[in-house]
């Protein structure tokens, strides 16, 4: 069995994320309502996930803004105690992915008990944030160092807030990083959070990869998500899930659940 499949099973995932509050040290930390208040909004986007029947959520910081490769082990241990309040409530699989440091969410998921993680792991990169040069060998050696060999590896292979300098097309980068990294699955992104990935491109991918699950990462609507599921092997959505489908909002049930009776639909009432 593969990693994929024993996490989500045989149907096409649709995993809803919870975008964490930013964290102390980082700018746009609200002192005032301090971790508290991080655990009281996650658990809130948590249930709403719950209760519209999601596959599986995913815990994210991407209200750490700036972003940072190198991430200070403060955002990576306050993720961790978030978790941790809320680990006896959560009821589906869950994955971490501290933003944008391979490392870090590793070990996130060590400390959590994660069952996946996803991060930017291959390629070379010009981002907002400078050169970009993921090393898929050291993160995975690093997994195996924590004892994880279990956890499956979600490889985002086009990179938000960034342009690829590899020159190849983008299903022939995921074919190389399929075969030279191993992912447990390749993931299919826009420009930027919350922007869709051209859906020429998540088809030419999974073309291309015919055995390997492949997920639109980015930018999935209601509107979208019946053809996202006919063509991919599963999604990740967090900003059409939010009040007036704006990221930095909470998650409004009513878009929560309406997105899940979609996504059911397209997969046959499963």
């Amino acid at each position: 069995m593969s990693k994929f499949t024993a996490v989500f099973g045989d149907t096409k995932p649709v995993i809803g994320m919870v975008h964490l509050g930013a964290l102390p040290g980082s700018p746009l930390h609200d002192e005032d309502a301090g971790l508290d208040g991080l655990v009281a909004a996650a658990r809130a986007d948590l249930k709403a996930l719950h209760d519209a029947g999601f596959d599986a959520v995913m815990f994210g910081n991407e209200n750490d803004r700036p972003y940072e490769f190198d991430v200070d082990t403060a955002s990576t241990a306050t993720m961790a105690y978030v978790i941790g309040r809320l680990r006896d409530e959560i009821t589906v699989p869950f994955g971490v992915n501290v933003l944008w440091d391979p490392e870090s969410s590793i070990a996130l998921a060590a400390a959590t008990g994660a069952s996946f993680v996803r991060e930017i792991f291959t390629g070379t990169y010009a981002s907002d944030m400078g050169p970009w040069t993921p090393d898929a060998g050291r993160a995975m050696r690093y997994r195996d160092r924590l004892g994880r060999r279990d956890l499956a590896m979600l490889f985002n292979v086009s990179a938000e807030f960034a342009d690829s300098l590899d020159r190849r097309s983008l299903p022939d980068r995921a074919r190389s990083a399929v075969f030279s990294s191993v992912p447990d699955a390749v993931l299919v992104s826009g420009q930027i959070t919350g922007e869709a990935a051209r859906f020429e491109d998540l088809e030419a991918v999974k073309a291309v990869l015919p055995d390997t699950p492949v997920m639109a990462n980015t930018g999935v609507k209601h509107a979208t998500v019946a053809d996202i599921l006919r063509a991919a092997d599963g999604c990740v959505v967090g900003s059409a899930l939010k009040i007036d489908g704006d990221t930095w909002n909470p998650i409004d049930p009513e878009r929560a659940k309406d997105f899940m009776d979609r996504a059911r639909a397209a997969r046959g009432g499963r």
